[in-house]
């Protein structure tokens, strides 16, 4: 149920390691105007439903099948969210479930703990987030991650839903010089590398211009000559340059936690940013000092769906390469055998992953060895349940 795709001996310690052990449950929820460019995501039929994305999934993950929600699941081009394998999982297991607003644009229906953070602007803005509210977010991420590790007996899953997540999860991998061109993952069945990369280079373009003052508009960033190297930008300004509010916290929180306790990264392309974020972050000294903080990364996989991992308009095995020593995971679990043509969707390279869907799926196996048939038939009979309510 489980398949280790890079860093073996490690990954496989780490399952071995929390095998029998319940796990917690951190969402992270994050806005970014990136998410309304039109054709850039599929999470949300229309830039006016990509809004709510997230208030709608974060109320389905916390309730449930309700008569009537606020906010319904969005329409989507194709494919049903992938909530509600988070929700199939937690609701059969009881997992305990953080909640985190880090910066949306609209209210939540649910209670979740503010962060303080802001809704980020398009990455072609190459300012999206205030530097100040970076800090912030990253204080709060490495101060909820503390408290987290000491709630989790086992592991701590970090989780996330930012419509336009996998853009700016290239905006800061390129920034962090990591050849990520034609490697992240989208919710469409075919990724449009051409329209994120556009995207990216003019924000990264921007920052450039505006952080060395001078005129960098006659060069196109390249991931093979990338206007930053990992060795020279600072990962807080980069955030605040081209990211989105969830990185920063996600990075904290991980960093925090990996000195106590577990931590699965659950999803795919945007779970490899963050990872490679907390690298960048660990590697400043005066910061990890400043917080007390001691990164241990043999404590930390990234954990996605099979979706994710054997995308072939992707390369996300091979972006966890570049990143370096990072465990990629992912769950094996398949709708091809369904009788929902919502779930059947996923094997034609629909949605693929959120809100820690395959994080939730490995948790299920790893926590109470489900298989394949018991997941499934958790997983439809919460579709079951939506479509009579």
């Amino acid at each position: 149920m489980i398949r280790v795709y890079t860093q073996l001996a490690q990954g496989q310690r780490w399952l071995q390691q929390y095998q029998g052990h319940p796990p917690v449950l951190a969402c992270i929820l994050g806005f970014t105007a990136t998410g309304l460019i039109p054709g850039i995501s599929a999470a949300g039929a229309t830039p006016s439903d990509r809004e709510y994305t997230a208030i709608a999934d974060a109320e389905f993950l916390v309730n449930g099948v309700t008569s009537k929600p606020q906010y319904p699941l969005p329409p989507l081009t194709a494919g049903a969210s992938p909530v509600l394998i988070s929700r199939a999982v937690v609701e059969a297991l009881d997992i305990p479930i953080y909640l985190f607003n880090a910066g949306l644009l609209h209210p939540l229906a649910v209670p979740a703990i503010d962060l303080g953070g802001v809704p980020a602007k398009c990455v072609t803005s190459g300012n999206a987030l205030p530097l100040n509210t970076v800090k912030q977010l990253f204080e709060q991420g490495v101060k909820w991650g503390q408290q987290l590790a000491i709630a989790a007996d086992g592991y701590l899953i970090i989780s996330e839903c930012v419509v336009g997540g996998t853009t700016t999860a290239l905006s800061v991998l390129t920034g962090l010089g990591i050849d990520a061109v034609g490697k992240v993952n989208s919710s469409h069945p075919n990724c449009n590398h051409t329209q994120k990369w556009d995207v990216v280079q003019i924000g990264l373009r921007k920052w450039a211009e505006r952080e060395m003052g001078r005129d960098l508009s006659s060069i196109i960033p390249s991931p093979h000559h990338p206007i930053t190297s990992s060795s020279s930008v600072d990962p807080l300004r980069l955030v605040a340059a081209v990211g989105d509010p969830m990185q920063i916290v996600a990075a904290g929180m991980a960093i925090a936690a990996s000195c106590r306790c577990g931590v699965l990264l659950a999803g795919g392309t945007q779970m490899l940013a963050v990872y490679a974020l907390a690298e960048a972050l660990a590697s400043r000294a005066s910061l990890m000092n400043q917080y007390s903080l001691a990164w241990q990364p043999e404590q930390v996989v990234v954990g996605t769906t099979r979706w994710v991992a054997e995308d072939s308009t992707g390369d996300t095995v091979g972006l966890a390469r570049k990143i370096g020593t990072v465990p990629l995971l992912a769950t094996e679990l398949s709708f091809a055998t369904s009788c929902y043509p919502q779930l059947q969707a996923y094997e034609q390279g629909y949605v693929k992953e959120g809100v820690g869907a395959g994080g939730c799926a490995i948790a299920a196996y790893l926590y109470r060895g489900w298989s394949q048939i018991q997941l499934l038939q958790a997983i439809e009979s919460l579709v079951e349940r939506c479509c009579q309510s």
